[in-house]
């Protein structure tokens, strides 16, 4: 068991973090941390069953459970679990899941300000960052507030134990693309550099190792470890393409969040390689290749992992619509965001071309 607190911004909070096998059996840790004895439990409608395991665990600390949360955050799920909240009277919430769920107790805390503990069953890595993604009438934003961070985190390999290989490699690119924006941003420093390598890392060694053995604990425990890194690295630095690409085409198509990170993380690498070369050798080294977007490439076909937007079910006709919506209030980036080549890099993806030798080449 490793159990810490971690406070790299000094105005931000700080946040227990727990890696623990079997460590979600006792989340007593955890709440007397943060002062909760009312925790209300949020949970996907896939997951009531690991919910209402963590209520019969929890005993009289409990007050119920909210299984309504779904993906992109849509305001109109929120609004319906205040509702929940305060009928509930529930001073905490405790958070089972992936990004979806993370991302329902962040805009309840943002609106309430009660304490979070999550306990993720993905690599998405949001639990470790104080950025809200919401969705409403269709358009996905972003914020970013010390509100939203939650305050205890556990990662308890045996949550990830089960998770399907295709989700996993999915997910784990998700986690991997906060690292990989990490090293080009514009306030990236040593710190956050070292963090962000330290996550790719752990995912490059690990996710080939739970692709030929999902059960086996220490490569679960391993890419878990890079999740939490790749999260903690996003609290500490800005977005920038990548981001904004998978933000405009989850929020306007309702894509797979997972899955459109993995397709689109290759493409939006190699858009800024020849602009922040220095900053992304790192990965092209750890990745084996001589080309940061095009190992990438390399590195998620071979686990697997989904490489076209038309496999998400995007259509050509929605390029255009995506295309000019991205270059609207763009995030910085270190190559030029302009229409025709992310028209272009968008082409790529859709196509599932390697990076390398696509129009944006």
């Amino acid at each position: 068991m490793a159990v810490f607190n971690v406070g790299f911004d000094p105005k931000g909070k700080p946040v227990q973090v727990r890696f623990q096998t079997g460590g979600r059996l006792n989340l007593n840790p955890e709440l007397d941390a943060i002062g909760g004895n009312r925790a209300l439990v949020l949970t996907t409608p896939e997951q009531v069953d690991q919910g209402e395991k963590l209520i019969t665990s929890l005993g009289d600390r409990a007050v119920g459970l909210y299984s309504s949360a779904t993906m992109h955050t849509p305001v109109e799920i929120t609004k319906d679990a205040l509702e929940v909240v305060k009928k509930s009277n529930a001073d905490c919430l405790i958070a089972i899941g992936g990004g979806s769920t993370i991302g329902l107790g962040k805009a309840i805390a943002y609106q309430t300000n009660l304490p979070q503990i999550v306990l993720p069953t993905t690599y998405a890595g949001s639990e470790a960052t104080p950025v809200l993604g919401q969705t409403e009438n269709g358009v996905k934003s972003t914020l970013k507030s010390e509100r939203v961070q939650p305050e205890a985190i556990l990662y308890d390999a045996e949550l990830v134990r089960t998770l399907p290989v295709a989700m996993t490699v999915t997910s784990g690119l998700n986690a991997m693309a906060h690292a990989v924006e990490a090293l080009y941003a514009k306030d990236a420093n040593r710190l956050s550099t070292e963090l962000a390598l330290s996550g790719l890392r752990a995912f490059v060694t690990g996710l080939p190792k739970v692709v030929v053995t999902p059960d086996d604990l220490g490569a679960r425990e391993n890419t878990l470890f890079g999740a939490w890194t790749c999260g903690a690295v996003l609290a500490q630095v800005g977005m920038a393409l990548h981001h904004k690409l998978c933000h405009t085409l989850g929020g306007t198509l309702n894509l797979p969040h997972a899955a459109t990170h993995a397709v689109i993380l290759p493409h939006a690498t190699a858009y800024n390689e020849a602009a922040a070369p220095n900053a992304l050798k790192p990965l092209a080294n750890i990745l084996g290749s001589d080309s940061a977007g095009g190992g990438m490439y390399n590195f998620a076909k071979r686990l697997g992992a989904p490489t076209d937007l038309r496999s998400l079910g995007v259509s050509q006709g929605d390029l255009d619509k995506v295309a000019d919506l991205a270059v609207q209030n763009p995030y910085w980036n270190p190559a030029p965001i302009e229409h025709l080549t992310i028209r272009a890099l968008l082409q790529n993806a859709y196509d599932g071309v390697h990076p390398n030798k696509g129009t944006t080449s």
